[in-house]
């Protein structure tokens, strides 16, 4: 009996369903099924027929898990085993290329490749930003000298509830 502990504290921390871990859930929902029978004939009340049924589905569907678990595990066993049965028996390591030197020896014979430019705002004068994007050239005209606004890029949200504001004073008027 303290064996059959020590396995199951053991099981705790061991992946996968085992057979110590599988007894004490199914004798747990035993005992859990004998309890609510007991209550059941005691009181009459429907509730634990209720109880019952859901504890009994419980029960099924982690049976079904574990068994669905372990035909998993023994098919993930086998394909490891049919994998290093069909894996070709090593070579020396001096007769043969790693993957890092054949890396290297591919983007050797290929040249040097500059990576495409990033993309770059220049500049031009005050009036025109010039936006240079792989070969690609875009004018931005930005806003009068003289306007209220300044730049478009200084425009806040702040001086548009601001606007926002103005008008609404202004049709309260």
């Amino acid at each position: 009996m303290a064996s059959f502990f020590s396995d199951l504290w053991e099981s705790v921390f061991t992946p996968g369903p085992t057979p110590t871990l599988l007894i004490a859930t199914n004798v747990t929902f035993g005992a859990l099924q004998i309890v609510l029978a007991v209550l059941l004939y005691a009181t009459y009340s429907v509730h634990f027929v209720v109880l019952s049924v859901l504890c009994g589905g419980l029960w099924g569907a982690i049976n079904w898990f574990a068994q669905e678990l372990m035909v998993h595990q023994e098919q993930e066993e086998e394909k490891e085993r049919r994998a290093l049965a069909a894996k070709p028996p090593a070579v020396s390591s001096e007769d043969s290329e790693t993957e890092v030197e054949e890396a290297a020896t591919s983007t050797a014979s290929l040249g040097k490749r500059e990576p495409p430019a990033p993309k770059v705002v220049v500049a031009t004068s005050l009036e025109t930003d010039v936006e240079a994007s792989q070969g690609e050239l875009k004018h931005r005209l930005q806003a009068e000298e003289g306007s209220s606004q300044g730049l478009k890029s200084s425009v806040s949200t702040e001086d548009e509830w601001e606007r926002v504001s103005e008008n609404e004073d202004g049709k309260d008027k």
